[in-house]
């Protein structure tokens, strides 16, 4: 057949028409998108979100050990996203609240971190460690201010609606299981070498995920001032409710960073690794998608009780019945009581106890005291604790941590019942 350069040429000039055509159709999905209800553009940036966070925490250590890094170094790396924590998310929260303008600035920061992962790639130390803790600065603030700016479309009333918060919070759980199975079965046979380009790609979906959001500036309270969060923080119930938070969320402090280090050393499989932190997500999704039908059975603090009590025996598992795989099924199905629950029970807690003004900053205590200073101490106790007693041991600890946790959760309880009861004379 005789090459006819006039059909080269005209496919040529085609070539940038289909661009063209294709960028004009994801365009105008994308405005058709944004014309949906604004809780469909929740779900989307919770399920974008999630799915980073679905490779990146489970893989992180596996990606730092293969870097050549010790258990020290990996613990004091993961240390990092637990510090920004601190830092990250009252000073987005004190911006939100005192301009209104939560997506904007969850914009900037999913844009500002997606910067900060392109500089992965490169694997010299300082600059990695630099480039990681710019990338948990500007994502650790996005998680509370989203759900602050959540809970205001979901609340009708005053009242936080647990069926709509569950129904777009399940897609988190999603995006969370389909990157965790996948990328396990991705880097068992690829190697950890792609996981600088998951972060970019992932965080690229949040980027285009924030864009979808109704941007929606919420009144700003100008005699708002820090002594009312701190009179808040300082009542016994919310104190007793903090003090659960950390204890309950340091003991999954040994899940997020050791979890996927401890199965490897037990000499499992990364799709095996990747299964067992699919199975905990399952069961999150059954939570979160049935939950409106009977989380009303009993009180915020009864059940605060209850998933310490779970933890407790998850974290038994974990230590003492590792070799078996049945049992550490069982422990990671525990999963959907110890974190989707426990999770939209504090949610509910705070749209309760720090309504209005005080949303984005109570959000942000939340996340400083549950992933914050718990995971600072978490992953740098952990470090030490691994290197001189194994990796076992940790699991053995949070056992402990667990406890006190339900004891806190039972003297919240306590006070809460006595409040009302008194209320009720």
């Amino acid at each position: 057949m005789a090459f006819d350069p006039d059909c080269s040429a005209s496919a040529q000039r085609l070539e940038p028409c289909l661009a063209c055509e294709l960028a004009v159709s994801a365009f105008l999905s994308f405005q058709l998108f944004k014309r949906l209800s604004p809780l469909v553009a929740f779900a989307a940036l919770s399920a974008s979100y999630f799915s980073h966070i679905g490779f990146f925490n489970p893989y992180l250590s596996l990606w730092l050990k293969d870097q050549g890094m010790t258990l020290w170094a990996i613990g004091l790396m993961g240390s990092m996203q637990s510090l920004s924590r601190i830092i990250a998310p009252y000073l987005w929260g004190w911006l939100s609240d005192h301009t209104g303008q939560r997506v904007l600035l969850l914009r900037a920061s999913a844009a500002l971190a997606l910067l900060g992962s392109l500089g992965l790639s490169f694997n010299e130390l300082p600059w990695l460690v630099g480039m990681l803790f710019f990338m948990f600065l500007n994502t650790s603030g996005m998680m509370p201010m989203t759900e602050a700016a959540l809970s205001h479309w979901v609340s009708v009333g005053g009242v936080f609606d647990t069926h709509k918060y569950g129904r777009v919070r399940l897609f988190g759980s999603v995006g969370f299981l389909l990157t965790v199975c996948f990328a396990g079965a991705w880097f068992e046979n690829h190697g950890m070498k792609d996981f600088a380009l998951w972060a970019t790609l992932t965080i690229l979906a949040v980027n285009v995920s924030v864009w979808a959001l109704p941007n929606v500036r919420e009144s700003v309270h100008v005699q708002d001032d820090e002594t009312s969060v701190l009179r808040e923080l300082f009542k016994a119930h919310n104190a007793w409710f903090f003090a659960t938070v950390f204890f309950h969320v340091l003991a999954h402090m040994c899940i997020y960073f050791y979890l996927s280090l401890y199965l490897d050393h037990l000499g499992y499989s990364k799709t095996m690794i990747g299964l067992l932190w699919g199975v905990g997500v399952i069961v999150e999704i059954g939570a979160f998608y049935t939950q409106s039908r009977w989380i009303h059975r009993f009180s915020l603090g009864q059940w605060l009780m209850i998933c310490c009590a779970c933890m407790v025996l998850r974290m038994g598992l974990t230590s003492f019945c590792s070799e078996w795989l049945s049992w550490l099924f069982l422990a990671q199905a525990l999963h959907g009581i110890t974190f989707a629950v426990q999770h939209t029970v504090s949610i509910t807690w705070l749209a309760t106890y720090f309504p209005g003004r005080l949303r984005g900053r109570g959000q942000a205590v939340y996340s400083i005291v549950g992933y914050g200073v718990s995971g600072v101490v978490g992953s740098i106790a952990g470090a030490w604790l691994s290197e001189k007693f194994g990796l076992q041991s940790l699991f053995a600890i949070s056992l402990g941590l667990a406890l006190i946790g339900f004891a806190c959760a039972s003297a919240l309880n306590f006070i809460v019942k006595k409040r009302d009861n008194e209320l009720s004379v």
